[in-house]
């Protein structure tokens, strides 16, 4: 299958090539010109400008998004409606808040133009391990995609699922990413509790490790956590900074609107914004595990 790709940062970029090792043919784009030349050494064709992928790409058109959610989101689609044609098909696969993709899907529908939102969760080990996709739009527009979905999905058709219409696969991403919040903070309080005690001389590292086999705790997050303290069990050089990318905020805000308690998301959002001011362990492991899954920046700072 053909897909034009927009944005070839560090998950589009892992995207056009692992839809290259499945054979789809790629053209895309990015504002950076050396990040085009790079990808199309592995077999994807560039375009030097968003017109030029929309004349390469054959009708129907099913073109991915890769941009920072927004504005950026909103000029991108400006910028290309006008050329595209009913039955074209756009795919969000950032984490838009998903009001606004609801919104964008209403427009774009009244020139036959339909859109996707795949909210996305793999990170930076989306190339080797595949992707998990959460997928909202019509049932039409899915149908068709569906062979690139299972060729970026971790384990094909099992990876992926149709959530509901445009704006469901962005929602269900927004919890996810809740959830993903409280399960951080968790692991973070609790390796605190044990680096602090002047009880024990505990090896964190050496805890998580164990814990990483036959544990109810386990998980991916657990993997990447005892990474983090393998590399500096003290996590001295990594500020307590944590930012929040936003979808956090957007899941408390949800929960608000609906009266749905969730008292361990909401502390853990503000857990966040409270490391700011705050030199804490936890904080740190945080944005340890932050830089692990997602390769986000780590703020360095002294103890």
């Amino acid at each position: 299958m053909e897909l034009g790709m927009i944005g070839l940062g560090k998950m589009g970029g892992s995207m056009v090539l692992r839809l290259l090792r499945h054979d789809h043919n790629v053209i895309g784009f990015d504002l950076s010109a050396q990040v085009v030349s790079e990808h199309e050494k592995s077999g994807m064709r560039g375009a030097d400008s968003l017109e030029a992928l929309v004349m390469q790409c054959t009708l129907p058109r099913h073109i991915w998004m890769m941009v920072p959610a927004g504005d950026a989101v909103d000029a991108t689609i400006a910028a290309l409606t006008p050329m595209l044609e009913e039955g074209d098909v756009l795919i969000d696969g950032g984490n838009s808040d998903y009001r606004n993709t609801i919104r964008r899907a209403r427009a774009l529908n009244d020139r036959g133009v339909m859109l996707v939102d795949a909210g996305t969760s793999g990170g930076i080990w989306g190339l080797e391990e595949g992707y998990c996709l959460m997928v909202g739009g019509d049932t039409q527009a899915v149908e068709r995609l569906a062979p690139v979905f299972d060729a970026l999905a971790c384990d094909g058709s099992e990876g992926w699922g149709h959530v509901g219409p445009a704006g469901a696969g962005h929602f269900v991403k927004m919890v996810h990413n809740g959830i993903e919040y409280g399960m951080m903070q968790a692991y973070a309080e609790g390796f605190a509790i044990m680096a602090e005690s002047d009880r024990f001389d505990l090896d964190t590292h050496a805890i998580a490790h164990i814990w990483r086999h036959g544990s109810v705790v386990r998980s991916w997050l657990l993997d990447l956590t005892a990474d983090a303290l393998e590399e500096d069990a003290d996590l001295r050089d990594i500020a307590p900074f944590v930012p929040d990318s936003g979808e956090g905020r957007w899941t408390v805000r949800e929960a608000i609107d609906l009266n749905i308690p969730a008292p361990v998301i909401t502390a853990s959002l503000l857990q966040r914004i409270q490391s700011r001011d705050d030199r804490s362990f936890a904080h740190r492991l945080l944005s340890a595990m932050r830089n692990k899954f997602g390769g986000h920046s780590v703020k360095k700072g002294g103890s």
